[in-house]
């Protein structure tokens, strides 16, 4: 099977030349800018979707850069995701050299969107938080005096490839490291008060309140709930299979996906999993890949976007060795599902195992390429054109779920989630396989 990440550069290799903090030149922005709005034309499946003016947008961007004076490598930075999010795909991104990824940070807050408003999820207690007090579950009413939506709308959406509001909330608070954010938050109680947090934890250094790979709790009936936060990690099939344990004594199982986000690898490991829960051969997704052939772009066939590679469903056999779980099973996703657990999402709809229940996913699907620019930076874009085996793209419209859940402020609030409510009263009256 194809890798869902065709050629992996890391963010930051210790093994390149390390690029010097100066100011990028004049010279230095338009090579980049030039290959920025180079590649997709070769590489990005969907470009016969993009409906900007492509050529235009780069020549504001080498416009608005040439000369010296200008912004700064941040702003530079800031510009082409700008130009990026033009093409509309929700797994594109520009990368810059370490020098300047460093440079760009956000604080320890983990942010979510419920009903679009933006919410602290989480936060990690250091000694700058420990005075903020930011308090889980509270609304960022407004940044720097501006409502939180407005700020959301004009300043990070834009730089967001797809336009997704979930992914614009997540990363609201970046900036230029070591500035200070005024908040004005909505307590879980309805009390509003203000809190300063500083933007401290860059884009290379390792995410504080990053969770395991994998996570279980047990249900009441003995049924288990299994929230997977990274379908790469390495050892994440064997902790799938100690969570499982002895497979027929389980009652039920609730596979958490809605915070399975982030391209990369973890395709093989979600169909490991599957592999635990069937007991027929099932299909996966298909994909095709455009290819560049000069002779397309004659005056009787002016793109050469016409010819594909296309590659067809692989087949996904139960696992040998372990004892398959045959009963009920169900599915949870949101906006956050993305790249790798829609892969496993198609699949799992063709097992016929059980509902997808919750939101539905982000639709961003496909292999990624990740290809090197001038002067250290990097491009990811979607490669190929993922599809269910009868042809039916999914792409930014997403994988919606049999048993549709909408998340509510209320009950978040509450405590109460109602997806996995729903989730637990489908295992209680399924029949076991």
């Amino acid at each position: 099977m194809l890798s869902r990440t065709l050629r992996l550069i890391s963010w930051f290799p210790v093994l390149v030349a390390p690029i010097a903090a100066q100011q990028l030149t004049p010279v230095d922005r338009q090579l980049v800018a030039a290959a920025v709005w180079s590649e997709p034309r070769y590489n990005y499946a969907y470009w016969d979707a993009v409906r900007a003016d492509w050529d235009s947008a780069f020549a504001a961007v080498v416009t608005e850069t040439a000369g010296r004076g200008g912004p700064s490598d941040v702003q530079f930075f800031r510009r082409l995701r700008h130009f990026v999010a033009l093409l509309g795909d929700p797994q594109a991104a520009v990368m810059p050299p370490p020098a300047i990824a460093s440079r760009v940070a956000r604080p320890p807050l983990a942010l979510r969107s419920i009903e679009r408003r933006p919410f602290i999820i989480d936060y990690d207690a250091n000694d700058e938080m420990r005075i903020a007090r930011p308090e889980r579950l509270a609304e960022i009413v407004a940044v720097q005096g501006i409502a939180a939506d407005q700020w959301i709308r004009d300043s990070i959406l834009p730089e967001i490839p797809g336009g997704a509001w979930d992914r614009a909330v997540a990363r609201m608070l970046e900036g230029e490291k070591g500035s200070a954010l005024q908040l004005v938050l909505r307590l879980p109680g309805g009390a509003q008060r203000g809190a300063s947090v500083t933007r401290s934890v860059s884009l290379t250094a390792r995410w504080p309140l990053e969770r395991p790979a994998l996570e279980v709790d047990t249900l009441p009936g003995g049924a288990i709930w299994v929230r997977v936060n990274s379908l790469a990690d390495e050892g994440l099939v064997q902790a799938f299979d100690r969570a499982l344990g002895d497979a027929p004594r389980l009652a039920g199982l609730v596979l958490d996906l809605r915070e399975t986000s982030g391209t990369g690898t973890g395709r093989e490991n979600g169909y490991a999993i599957l592999a635990r829960l069937i007991e027929r051969p099932i299909l996966s997704s298909r994909w095709r890949t455009p290819q560049y052939r000069p002779a397309y772009r004659g005056a009787d066939t002016p793109d050469s976007i016409g010819a594909w590679l296309t590659a067809p469903s692989d087949t996904i056999r139960p696992r040998q060795g372990r004892a398959r779980f045959g009963g009920p099973v169900a599915i949870l996703t949101s906006p956050r599902t993305a790249g790798a657990a829609e892969d496993l999402l198609v699949a799992f709809r063709n097992s016929s195992r059980g509902p997808i229940i919750g939101e539905a996913s982000a639709g961003s699907t496909g292999q990624t390429l990740l290809l090197a620019l001038p002067r250290g930076w990097h491009l990811r874009v979607t490669v190929t054109r993922d599809a269910f085996p009868d042809g039916t793209e999914f792409a930014r419209t997403g994988i919606a779920p049999e048993l549709p859940v909408a998340v509510k402020v209320d009950d978040v609030l509450a405590g109460r989630d109602a997806a996995l409510e729903r989730a637990r009263e489908y295992l209680k009256t399924a029949p076991r396989r």
